[in-house]
């Protein structure tokens, strides 16, 4: 090892763990681009958070530990591992069968022009979506909490304050969620918005309001001829004939898979350039972007879309239900469905497509999409203001109502969830506060392990 002394058989053996970890988790972005799958392990050894926002395939391994049994359907709650923390503790047959964003973390919000044309506050980035225990959100959140808060070194007593102020927001928002659900004719509570939200939520919507189309557009692209182009820039790829034609083709299978909504203008369709995007996909792989017309002739409406690999989410591989899995044609499927359902008028332009044998997302490469900055926020009163805020967003996030066309989820989950708490309220806080200090811990010493690992060579391929 780096260190004068042997490491501790304790952090060797956890040493180990991380390494089988990995080598299943990054055995694709090894094979695709090592060079990239390097500089993605060196931003994780920057910090301990930065570790744990690369690691959900460790997290979810360690939620399911235990005996390592792993159930079908028809032996538990949808698949639900033996192990999981607290078993029938608010997991239910419903509640460890709703959407979940799957990585959700401090850095995961931000904010997205919808459907409406209204700029949202929400979660972003719905790679890891799946269908799963609610509980697991809450506790991916609860210790990036933890490291937060002790980044920012604040007392484990103002971290414990910070962790019960996300649940009591999360609780009293699926509260107001499940009884609206009951109401006829029930109206959405509002999201956040720019009339809405404030301090630096509303900073953040502000931020992203002051940005363009045309902005976005000057940076990747160019006038030639009186005609808007791609660039020719550092990671760009010039497409041959052959590549260009498959692209092409992938992108006449996503047509088929946006709703009769979006097409209503099909002028705004017509492709004016394909380029290639080289390692910017999940693990490495190539993605491509596509200039299309837009909603007008006019250059500054063109729209830039990602075509880009999607990859299997990290707690899928600790969820064995067949029904789930046999939903979805491919992952690109599956991440375009499960943002339709976790987010409220979703990007118009999302959709899926399958390219090479596999499948793939797309989305608009939107100038609106701006994260919340942590940077300025050490003042704990702000602080305990924000996570408040995001503790009602992904409530919202869990709320997708009956009867809404997503088959995997039949029902309230927000009722189901609302029941879940009522069951046991005064737990419901202490199990994320306990959860956010142990895996918290656990994660910061993960950070050193996986430093020491790095440095002595010992992750295979990189």
């Amino acid at each position: 090892m780096s260190s004068q002394h042997a490491p501790a058989p304790d952090a060797a053996r956890r040493g180990e763990q991380i390494l089988a970890v990995f080598d299943t988790a990054f055995a694709e972005p090894l094979a695709a681009d090592p060079a990239a799958l390097r500089g993605r392990l060196r931003k994780m050894a920057a910090s301990a958070a930065a570790f744990y926002r690369g690691t959900a395939c460790l997290f979810y391994r360690d939620l399911a530990a235990g005996d390592g049994a792993r159930r079908d359907e028809k032996e538990g709650a949808a698949g639900v591992p033996a192990a999981v923390p607290y078993p029938g503790r608010y997991l239910d047959e419903r509640t460890s069968r709703v959407w979940i964003h799957g990585d959700l973390h401090t850095g995961a919000f931000g904010t997205y022009l919808d459907a409406t044309g209204r700029l949202v506050f929400h979660a972003g980035g719905f790679d890891e979506a799946y269908v799963g225990p609610f509980l697991w959100d809450l506790q991916r959140f609860a210790a990036s909490v933890a490291l937060l808060g002790h980044a920012k070194a604040l007392s484990d007593a103002q971290i414990t304050g910070l962790v019960r102020t996300y649940a009591a927001a999360y609780r009293e928002r699926i509260h107001a969620l499940a009884a609206d659900a009951r109401r006829p004719g029930r109206d959405e509570l509002p999201p956040l918005t720019l009339d809405t939200a404030e301090g630096p939520l509303l900073d953040t919507l502000r931020a992203a309001r002051a940005r363009t189309r045309g902005g976005l557009l000057e940076t990747v692209t160019e006038v030639r001829d009186f005609e808007r182009r791609f660039a020719a820039g550092a990671g760009t790829v010039e497409l041959d004939a052959a590549a260009r034609y498959k692209v092409l083709a992938a992108f006449d299978g996503y047509l088929e898979t946006l709703p009769e909504s979006s097409l209503a203008h099909p002028d705004a369709y017509r492709v004016k350039d394909v380029v290639g995007r080289h390692g910017t996909g999940p693990a490495g792989t190539p993605s491509y972007d596509i200039l299309l017309e837009g909603g007008s002739d006019a250059l500054e409406s063109d729209v830039v879309i990602s075509l880009r690999q999607a990859r299997t989410p990290a707690v899928a591989r600790h969820l064995t239900g067949p029904r789930v899995r046999g939903h979805f044609r491919h992952e690109g499927h599956r991440t375009a469905v499960a943002q339709r359902a976790l987010q409220a008028h979703a990007d118009p332009w999302l959709g899926w497509t399958e390219l090479d044998g596999a499948g793939h997302l797309v989305t608009e490469l939107s100038p609106y999409a701006v994260g919340l900055d942590w940077s300025e926020l050490d003042d704990p009163a702000e602080i305990s203001a924000v996570v408040a805020d995001l503790g009602r967003v992904t409530a919202a996030l869990h709320a997708v109502p009956a009867g809404d066309g997503h088959t995997l989820v039949p029902f309230s989950a927000e009722r189901a969830i609302d029941a879940a708490i009522a069951a046991d309220e005064e737990g419901f806080a202490t199990v994320l506060v306990d959860f956010a200090h142990s895996y918290g811990a656990r994660a910061r010493r993960d950070h050193e392990i996986f430093v020491d690992l790095f440095r002595d060579g010992r992750i295979p391929g990189v």
